[in-house]
Protein backbone atom coordinates (compact mmCIF):
# COMPACT_ATOMS: atom_id res chain seq x y z
CA UNK A 1 0.00 0.00 0.00
CA UNK A 2 1.36 3.22 -0.38
CA UNK A 3 0.54 6.54 1.37
CA UNK A 4 1.39 10.23 1.66
CA UNK A 5 3.71 11.27 4.20
CA UNK A 6 1.01 12.53 6.76
CA UNK A 7 -1.45 9.48 6.04
CA UNK A 8 1.96 6.96 7.06
CA UNK A 9 2.24 8.94 10.12
CA UNK A 10 -1.12 8.63 11.08
CA UNK A 11 -2.11 5.18 9.76
CA UNK A 12 1.18 3.53 11.22
CA UNK A 13 1.01 4.22 14.67
CA UNK A 14 -1.32 4.17 17.47
CA UNK A 15 -0.04 8.04 18.61
CA UNK A 16 -3.16 9.04 20.76
CA UNK A 17 -3.41 8.58 24.65
CA UNK A 18 -5.48 6.42 26.25
CA UNK A 19 -7.86 9.30 27.10
CA UNK A 20 -7.92 10.75 23.74
CA UNK A 21 -8.73 7.06 22.37
CA UNK A 22 -11.37 6.64 24.62
CA UNK A 23 -13.07 9.82 23.47
CA UNK A 24 -13.00 9.10 20.36
CA UNK A 25 -14.52 5.78 20.69
CA UNK A 26 -17.25 7.55 22.45
CA UNK A 27 -17.80 9.99 19.51
CA UNK A 28 -18.10 6.84 17.30
CA UNK A 29 -20.62 5.33 19.73
CA UNK A 30 -22.62 8.57 19.64
CA UNK A 31 -21.60 9.77 16.23
CA UNK A 32 -25.64 9.56 14.45
CA UNK A 33 -26.70 12.16 17.79
CA UNK A 34 -23.54 14.10 17.21
CA UNK A 35 -24.35 14.35 13.92
CA UNK A 36 -27.76 15.72 13.94
CA UNK A 37 -27.39 17.92 16.99
CA UNK A 38 -25.10 19.69 14.78
CA UNK A 39 -26.97 19.79 11.86
CA UNK A 40 -29.90 21.23 13.27
CA UNK A 41 -27.39 23.89 14.82
CA UNK A 42 -26.05 24.78 11.48
CA UNK A 43 -29.92 25.03 10.00
CA UNK A 44 -31.35 26.87 12.47
CA UNK A 45 -28.49 29.64 12.80
CA UNK A 46 -27.05 29.01 16.06
CA UNK A 47 -23.80 28.92 14.89
CA UNK A 48 -24.06 31.87 12.60
CA UNK A 49 -25.43 33.76 15.47
CA UNK A 50 -22.76 32.92 17.69
CA UNK A 51 -19.91 33.72 14.88
CA UNK A 52 -21.92 36.96 14.84
CA UNK A 53 -21.56 37.83 18.67
CA UNK A 54 -18.01 35.92 18.64
CA UNK A 55 -16.65 39.24 20.65
CA UNK A 56 -18.55 38.36 24.13
CA UNK A 57 -20.78 35.73 23.73
CA UNK A 58 -24.23 34.70 23.41
CA UNK A 59 -26.48 33.43 26.36
CA UNK A 60 -28.62 30.53 25.97
CA UNK A 61 -32.19 32.94 26.86
CA UNK A 62 -30.98 34.86 23.74
CA UNK A 63 -30.57 32.03 21.37
CA UNK A 64 -33.46 31.18 22.26
CA UNK A 65 -35.29 34.53 21.15
CA UNK A 66 -33.23 35.15 18.33
CA UNK A 67 -33.91 31.41 16.69
CA UNK A 68 -37.29 30.64 18.05
CA UNK A 69 -36.25 27.79 19.84
CA UNK A 70 -37.40 26.74 23.06
CA UNK A 71 -35.41 26.74 26.12
CA UNK A 72 -35.64 22.92 26.39
CA UNK A 73 -34.33 22.36 22.90
CA UNK A 74 -31.43 24.81 23.01
CA UNK A 75 -30.36 23.37 26.00
CA UNK A 76 -29.89 19.74 24.25
CA UNK A 77 -28.26 20.91 21.89
CA UNK A 78 -25.82 23.47 23.27
CA UNK A 79 -25.16 21.21 25.54
CA UNK A 80 -24.60 18.67 22.96
CA UNK A 81 -22.42 21.08 21.02
CA UNK A 82 -20.32 21.76 24.46
CA UNK A 83 -19.19 17.63 24.56
CA UNK A 84 -19.01 17.27 20.88
CA UNK A 85 -16.08 20.53 20.95
CA UNK A 86 -18.01 22.90 18.72
CA UNK A 87 -18.97 25.55 21.41
CA UNK A 88 -17.53 26.99 24.58
CA UNK A 89 -19.09 28.78 27.72
CA UNK A 90 -18.07 31.12 30.32
CA UNK A 91 -18.73 29.71 33.54
CA UNK A 92 -19.06 33.64 35.03
CA UNK A 93 -21.18 35.03 32.33
CA UNK A 94 -23.03 31.62 30.66
CA UNK A 95 -22.01 33.18 27.83
CA UNK A 96 -21.66 30.37 25.14
CA UNK A 97 -18.52 31.34 21.71
CA UNK A 98 -17.33 28.75 18.77
CA UNK A 99 -15.10 26.80 19.51
CA UNK A 100 -12.64 26.37 16.52
CA UNK A 101 -14.40 22.53 15.33
CA UNK A 102 -17.74 25.19 15.25
CA UNK A 103 -15.99 27.55 13.06
CA UNK A 104 -15.01 25.07 10.38
CA UNK A 105 -18.53 24.21 10.60
CA UNK A 106 -19.55 27.25 8.88
CA UNK A 107 -16.20 28.02 7.30
CA UNK A 108 -14.90 24.69 5.25
CA UNK A 109 -17.11 24.41 2.18
CA UNK A 110 -16.36 20.89 2.18
CA UNK A 111 -17.92 20.05 5.49
CA UNK A 112 -20.84 22.03 4.49
CA UNK A 113 -21.28 19.80 1.54
CA UNK A 114 -20.30 16.90 3.06
CA UNK A 115 -22.99 17.17 6.21
CA UNK A 116 -25.81 17.77 3.66
CA UNK A 117 -24.58 15.11 1.33
CA UNK A 118 -24.91 12.53 4.22
CA UNK A 119 -27.97 13.83 5.86
CA UNK A 120 -30.16 13.85 2.42
CA UNK A 121 -28.41 11.25 0.55
CA UNK A 122 -26.93 8.62 3.04
CA UNK A 123 -28.30 8.92 6.68
CA UNK A 124 -31.14 6.26 6.20
CA UNK A 125 -29.35 4.34 4.01
CA UNK A 126 -26.47 3.60 6.00
CA UNK A 127 -28.78 1.68 8.83
CA UNK A 128 -28.84 -1.02 5.78
CA UNK A 129 -24.60 -0.83 5.70
CA UNK A 130 -24.22 -4.82 7.02
CA UNK A 131 -26.85 -5.90 4.42
CA UNK A 132 -25.99 -4.44 1.52
CA UNK A 133 -21.91 -5.01 2.94
CA UNK A 134 -23.05 -8.79 2.86
CA UNK A 135 -25.31 -9.16 -0.23
CA UNK A 136 -22.23 -6.53 -2.72
CA UNK A 137 -25.74 -4.51 -3.26
CA UNK A 138 -26.80 -1.34 -2.62
CA UNK A 139 -29.54 -2.34 0.12
CA UNK A 140 -30.08 1.38 1.78
CA UNK A 141 -31.13 2.50 -1.86
CA UNK A 142 -34.49 1.36 -2.12
CA UNK A 143 -35.94 3.47 0.31
CA UNK A 144 -35.63 6.02 -2.38
CA UNK A 145 -36.92 3.51 -4.92
CA UNK A 146 -36.60 0.07 -6.71
CA UNK A 147 -33.31 0.95 -9.23
CA UNK A 148 -30.44 -1.29 -9.19
CA UNK A 149 -28.03 1.40 -8.65
CA UNK A 150 -28.61 5.26 -8.11
CA UNK A 151 -27.67 6.51 -11.10
CA UNK A 152 -30.49 4.70 -13.01
CA UNK A 153 -32.25 6.74 -10.45
CA UNK A 154 -31.11 9.82 -10.22
CA UNK A 155 -33.26 11.70 -12.14
CA UNK A 156 -35.98 10.47 -10.21
CA UNK A 157 -35.00 11.14 -6.65
CA UNK A 158 -36.33 14.12 -4.73
CA UNK A 159 -35.19 17.37 -5.75
CA UNK A 160 -33.51 17.89 -1.92
CA UNK A 161 -31.89 14.63 -2.15
CA UNK A 162 -30.85 15.77 -6.36
CA UNK A 163 -29.53 18.98 -5.25
CA UNK A 164 -27.31 17.36 -2.54
CA UNK A 165 -26.13 14.91 -4.41
CA UNK A 166 -25.25 16.72 -7.63
CA UNK A 167 -23.71 19.62 -5.36
CA UNK A 168 -21.33 16.81 -3.49
CA UNK A 169 -20.68 15.29 -7.19
CA UNK A 170 -19.67 18.74 -8.16
CA UNK A 171 -18.01 20.19 -5.60
CA UNK A 172 -15.08 18.10 -5.55
CA UNK A 173 -14.67 17.78 -9.68
CA UNK A 174 -15.15 21.73 -10.51
CA UNK A 175 -12.44 22.82 -8.73
CA UNK A 176 -9.76 20.64 -10.21
CA UNK A 177 -10.69 21.02 -14.24
CA UNK A 178 -9.00 24.37 -14.68
CA UNK A 179 -5.84 22.42 -14.03
CA UNK A 180 -6.98 19.13 -15.44
CA UNK A 181 -7.81 20.94 -18.62
CA UNK A 182 -4.20 22.37 -19.07
CA UNK A 183 -3.02 18.71 -18.52
CA UNK A 184 -5.16 17.45 -21.21
CA UNK A 185 -4.80 20.00 -24.04
CA UNK A 186 -1.13 21.19 -22.86
CA UNK A 187 0.95 18.50 -24.29
CA UNK A 188 -1.53 16.54 -27.16
CA UNK A 189 -4.29 19.18 -27.73
CA UNK A 190 -6.83 16.57 -28.70
CA UNK A 191 -9.07 16.97 -31.33
CA UNK A 192 -11.52 14.23 -30.69
CA UNK A 193 -12.38 13.29 -26.89
CA UNK A 194 -14.49 10.83 -25.19
CA UNK A 195 -15.98 11.80 -21.61
CA UNK A 196 -16.88 8.54 -20.15
CA UNK A 197 -19.52 9.12 -18.01
CA UNK A 198 -19.89 12.72 -19.06
CA UNK A 199 -22.88 13.31 -16.48
CA UNK A 200 -24.56 16.32 -16.94
CA UNK A 201 -21.77 17.76 -19.36
CA UNK A 202 -20.16 20.07 -17.32
CA UNK A 203 -16.35 18.89 -18.07
CA UNK A 204 -17.49 18.77 -21.90
CA UNK A 205 -18.75 22.37 -21.78
CA UNK A 206 -15.21 23.79 -20.18
CA UNK A 207 -13.24 22.00 -22.56
CA UNK A 208 -15.00 23.03 -25.86
CA UNK A 209 -15.31 26.35 -24.17
CA UNK A 210 -11.23 25.87 -23.57
CA UNK A 211 -10.35 25.01 -26.88
CA UNK A 212 -12.37 25.87 -30.56
CA UNK A 213 -11.16 22.95 -32.37
CA UNK A 214 -12.47 19.73 -30.04
CA UNK A 215 -15.26 17.46 -30.30
CA UNK A 216 -16.66 15.73 -27.08
CA UNK A 217 -18.60 13.05 -26.80
CA UNK A 218 -20.21 12.10 -23.77
CA UNK A 219 -20.73 8.25 -23.14
CA UNK A 220 -23.13 7.70 -20.12
CA UNK A 221 -26.43 6.06 -19.93
CA UNK A 222 -29.42 6.93 -22.30
CA UNK A 223 -31.09 8.87 -19.67
CA UNK A 224 -27.86 10.54 -18.28
CA UNK A 225 -27.29 11.45 -22.38
CA UNK A 226 -30.71 13.06 -22.38
CA UNK A 227 -30.25 15.37 -19.15
CA UNK A 228 -27.20 16.44 -20.57
CA UNK A 229 -28.47 17.48 -23.99
CA UNK A 230 -30.89 19.80 -21.91
CA UNK A 231 -28.35 21.24 -19.73
CA UNK A 232 -26.07 22.16 -22.53
CA UNK A 233 -28.62 23.02 -24.63
CA UNK A 234 -27.89 26.85 -26.18
CA UNK A 235 -24.57 26.78 -24.28
CA UNK A 236 -21.42 28.13 -26.50
CA UNK A 237 -20.02 25.32 -28.36
CA UNK A 238 -22.41 22.80 -27.09
CA UNK A 239 -22.52 22.32 -30.95
CA UNK A 240 -19.59 20.24 -30.71
CA UNK A 241 -20.95 18.27 -27.92
CA UNK A 242 -22.12 14.88 -29.07
CA UNK A 243 -23.91 11.98 -26.69
CA UNK A 244 -23.46 7.97 -27.48
CA UNK A 245 -25.93 6.03 -24.64
CA UNK A 246 -24.14 3.16 -23.64
CA UNK A 247 -24.55 0.63 -20.46
CA UNK A 248 -21.18 0.58 -19.60
CA UNK A 249 -21.75 -2.36 -17.31
CA UNK A 250 -22.66 -4.31 -20.28
CA UNK A 251 -18.95 -5.82 -21.13
CA UNK A 252 -20.20 -6.58 -25.18
CA UNK A 253 -21.47 -2.82 -24.88
CA UNK A 254 -18.35 -1.41 -27.05
CA UNK A 255 -17.32 2.69 -26.93
CA UNK A 256 -18.18 4.07 -30.57
CA UNK A 257 -16.60 2.32 -33.26
CA UNK A 258 -14.76 3.67 -36.39
CA UNK A 259 -13.75 6.66 -34.45
CA UNK A 260 -9.81 7.63 -34.16
CA UNK A 261 -9.97 9.03 -30.82
CA UNK A 262 -7.34 11.32 -29.29
CA UNK A 263 -7.82 11.43 -25.96
CA UNK A 264 -10.22 9.81 -23.16
CA UNK A 265 -11.18 11.16 -20.11
CA UNK A 266 -13.10 9.75 -16.97
CA UNK A 267 -13.53 11.57 -13.94
CA UNK A 268 -14.71 11.05 -10.71
CA UNK A 269 -16.18 7.94 -12.60
CA UNK A 270 -14.56 4.37 -12.07
CA UNK A 271 -14.75 4.38 -8.59
CA UNK A 272 -18.81 3.91 -9.70
CA UNK A 273 -17.82 -0.04 -10.79
CA UNK A 274 -16.62 -2.50 -8.75
CA UNK A 275 -12.52 -3.43 -10.06
CA UNK A 276 -13.69 -6.21 -12.30
CA UNK A 277 -16.12 -3.77 -14.41
CA UNK A 278 -13.21 -1.77 -14.45
CA UNK A 279 -11.14 -3.54 -16.24
CA UNK A 280 -14.18 -4.24 -18.34
CA UNK A 281 -14.56 -0.44 -18.98
CA UNK A 282 -10.41 0.14 -19.92
CA UNK A 283 -10.34 -2.25 -22.00
CA UNK A 284 -12.62 -1.22 -24.36
CA UNK A 285 -11.53 1.97 -24.18
CA UNK A 286 -8.04 0.39 -25.29
CA UNK A 287 -9.89 -1.25 -28.52
CA UNK A 288 -10.10 2.40 -29.62
CA UNK A 289 -6.85 4.03 -28.74
CA UNK A 290 -3.56 3.60 -30.58
CA UNK A 291 -0.24 4.64 -29.66
CA UNK A 292 -0.76 7.96 -29.49
CA UNK A 293 -4.09 8.25 -27.52
CA UNK A 294 -4.03 8.90 -24.25
CA UNK A 295 -6.23 8.15 -21.33
CA UNK A 296 -6.77 10.28 -18.48
CA UNK A 297 -8.66 9.03 -15.12
CA UNK A 298 -9.12 11.76 -12.52
CA UNK A 299 -10.07 10.33 -9.01
CA UNK A 300 -9.16 11.33 -5.60
CA UNK A 301 -7.13 8.58 -4.31
CA UNK A 302 -7.72 7.93 -0.73
CA UNK A 303 -3.80 7.32 -0.44
CA UNK A 304 -2.36 10.36 -1.72
CA UNK A 305 -4.64 12.81 0.06
CA UNK A 306 -2.10 15.66 1.59
CA UNK A 307 -4.20 15.57 5.08
CA UNK A 308 -6.11 13.01 7.13
CA UNK A 309 -9.51 15.19 7.01
CA UNK A 310 -9.45 14.58 2.71
CA UNK A 311 -8.96 11.10 3.47
CA UNK A 312 -11.24 10.40 6.31
CA UNK A 313 -13.82 12.00 3.86
CA UNK A 314 -12.99 9.80 1.12
CA UNK A 315 -12.53 6.06 3.09
CA UNK A 316 -16.33 7.09 4.65
CA UNK A 317 -17.44 7.92 0.43
CA UNK A 318 -16.75 4.24 -0.14
CA UNK A 319 -19.64 3.21 2.08
CA UNK A 320 -21.76 5.38 0.16
CA UNK A 321 -21.17 3.49 -2.83
CA UNK A 322 -21.69 0.52 -0.50
CA UNK A 323 -24.96 1.23 0.43
CA UNK A 324 -26.32 3.93 -1.68
CA UNK A 325 -25.39 4.14 -4.98
CA UNK A 326 -24.44 0.09 -6.18
CA UNK A 327 -23.05 -2.01 -3.92
CA UNK A 328 -19.71 -3.02 -4.87
CA UNK A 329 -17.48 -0.14 -5.78
CA UNK A 330 -15.61 2.81 -3.75
CA UNK A 331 -13.12 5.00 -3.54
CA UNK A 332 -9.88 3.74 -4.85
CA UNK A 333 -6.37 3.24 -4.00
CA UNK A 334 -3.47 3.82 -6.26
CA UNK A 335 -2.73 0.06 -6.20
CA UNK A 336 -6.08 -0.93 -6.77
CA UNK A 337 -6.29 1.55 -9.78
CA UNK A 338 -3.00 0.23 -10.64
CA UNK A 339 -3.79 -2.92 -11.32
CA UNK A 340 -6.93 -2.31 -13.47
CA UNK A 341 -5.20 -0.17 -15.52
CA UNK A 342 -2.64 -2.79 -15.89
CA UNK A 343 -5.14 -5.83 -16.11
CA UNK A 344 -6.70 -3.25 -18.81
CA UNK A 345 -3.05 -3.58 -20.94
CA UNK A 346 -2.58 -0.20 -20.48
CA UNK A 347 0.36 1.51 -18.64
CA UNK A 348 0.17 4.31 -16.74
CA UNK A 349 2.83 7.06 -18.32
CA UNK A 350 2.08 9.80 -15.44
CA UNK A 351 0.43 11.08 -12.66
CA UNK A 352 -0.31 14.30 -11.77
CA UNK A 353 -1.32 15.31 -7.28
CA UNK A 354 -2.89 17.96 -5.88
CA UNK A 355 -5.65 19.07 -8.42
CA UNK A 356 -8.31 20.75 -6.78
CA UNK A 357 -9.83 18.94 -3.56
CA UNK A 358 -7.02 16.14 -3.60
CA UNK A 359 -7.72 14.75 -7.16
CA UNK A 360 -4.84 13.10 -8.94
CA UNK A 361 -4.63 11.90 -13.18
CA UNK A 362 -3.54 9.57 -13.96
CA UNK A 363 -2.20 9.55 -17.73
CA UNK A 364 -2.77 6.39 -19.38
CA UNK A 365 -1.26 4.93 -22.71
CA UNK A 366 -0.92 1.35 -24.03
CA UNK A 367 1.00 -0.72 -22.85
CA UNK A 368 3.85 -2.06 -25.86
CA UNK A 369 5.15 -4.47 -23.50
Amino acid sequence: MELSPALRKAYTRDHLSAHEAQLRARFIAWGPAIFQATRILLKQGVLDLLRENNDRGLTRQEICERVGLSDYAVKCLLEAALAAGVVLVDLETDRYTLAKTGWFLLIDPATRVDMAFNQDVNYEGWFYLEESLARGEPVGLRHFGEWPTVYEGLSSLPEAVQKSWFVFDHFYSDHSFEQALSIVFGTYRPRVLFDVGGNTGRWALRCVAYDPDVRVTILDLPQQIALMRQQVEGQPGADRIMGYGIDLLDATSPFPPNQAVDAIWMSQFLDCFSMEQIVSILKRAREVMDRESRLYVMETLWDRQKYEPAALALTMTSLYFTAIANGNSKMYNTEDMRTCIESAGLAIERIYDGLGHGHSVLVCKINNV
